[in-house]
């Protein structure tokens, strides 16, 4: 009996030594990896939405980097743009300031966008012909901007987090199938500064098929106008409604996708499929998105007085 303890004590110690130098070498040693990726094509970047508003118009031009690359993008120089309207009505785009920065009109009168119509991009760039084709939808007026005051749980050595959520109501126009960007405004410039914010809309809803057409804008999408802080009392705050096609739902749902890829079941990033063709077939592929939307918005400022209770 006392051999068969013995040989007992002695396996588990065995095992025990074992899970330890396992571990040991796991913790203890760790070998750098030089990660190296196959650098792509150069490619055009196309980074263009027109609107119906007045003023000028810009559609930015640069060259794609490889992934590790953190350095400016580098402009596209000396391509020939235009756009073209479905009654063809040509709009040529400049770069005056060479940074590949192509730019149209110069009042604050000019018009470029109407609803209804239909605009096609021509980029010419050395050998390559590149074209997209785009849709002014309608958009439905904004209401009214409203906010509560709100308090956020405690914050390590910060306390309690107060301020204001705004909200924006509109109602979806009666049909399905209208799409929407809706864009917060901060002391008078639309903002989208982190692609994980990006909020769209189908409909009132998030997709498809929600029982949503006709209805007000449901309080998620309200909401979004509100990103990742709360107002001030005092500031200045609203909403831009954008018009846009299926198509551009699809992208930037993409983008949102890609934007929240990660953790542990995060898959490999891959780009985003453009709506921009090369007419050389064999050609390099472009990438970006060439947009046009009608657009709503409203504003406010915060008054303390004027704000909704916390719920």
């Amino acid at each position: 009996m006392k051999n068969i303890k013995t040989i007992s004590i002695i396996k588990r110690a065995i095992f025990s030594s074992l899970i330890f130098l396992i571990f040991i070498s796991l913790t203890g040693c760790e070998d750098v990896i030089d990660l190296k990726s196959a650098t792509g094509p150069t490619q055009l970047v196309v980074d263009g939405w027109i609107t119906n508003q007045p003023g000028t118009q810009t559609i930015r031009l640069t060259w794609s980097a490889s992934y590790f690359d953190n350095s400016p993008a580098k402009p596209v120089l000396g391509a020939t743009v235009t756009v073209t309207d479905d009654k063809g009505k040509m709009y040529e785009f400049k770069d005056a300031a060479n940074n590949g920065k192509y730019i149209w009109g110069s009042s604050l009168n000019d018009t470029l966008g109407h609803i209804g119509r239909t605009y096609t991009l021509k980029v010419v760039n050395a050998a390559d012909t590149y074209s997209a084709v785009n849709e002014i939808k309608r958009v439905p007026t904004i209401d009214s901007i409203v906010y509560q005051h709100e308090t956020y749980p405690f914050e390590p050595d910060k306390g309690p987090k107060k301020g204001y959520i705004a909200s924006f109501y509109a109602r979806d126009f009666t049909g399905a199938g209208d799409t929407y960007w809706i864009k917060p405004v901060i002391n008078g410039k639309a903002v989208v500064d982190k692609a994980v914010w990006i909020s769209i809309a189908y409909d009132a809803a998030f997709s498809a098929g929600a029982p949503s057409d006709g209805l007000i804008f449901i309080q998620p999408i309200r909401q979004s106008i509100t990103t990742d802080s709360l107002y001030s009392a005092g500031a200045a705050v609203g909403a831009e409604l954008h018009s846009i096609t299926n198509e551009a739902f699809e992208y930037l749902k993409q983008i949102q996708t890609q934007a929240a890829n990660g953790g542990l079941f995060a898959v490999p990033i891959q780009n985003v499929k453009s709506n921009v063709v090369n007419a050389n077939p064999a050609g390099e592929k472009a990438l970006g998105y060439f947009g046009a939307s009608a657009v709503s918005r409203k504003e406010t400022i915060i008054d303390p007085e004027k704000a909704r209770p916390e719920d």
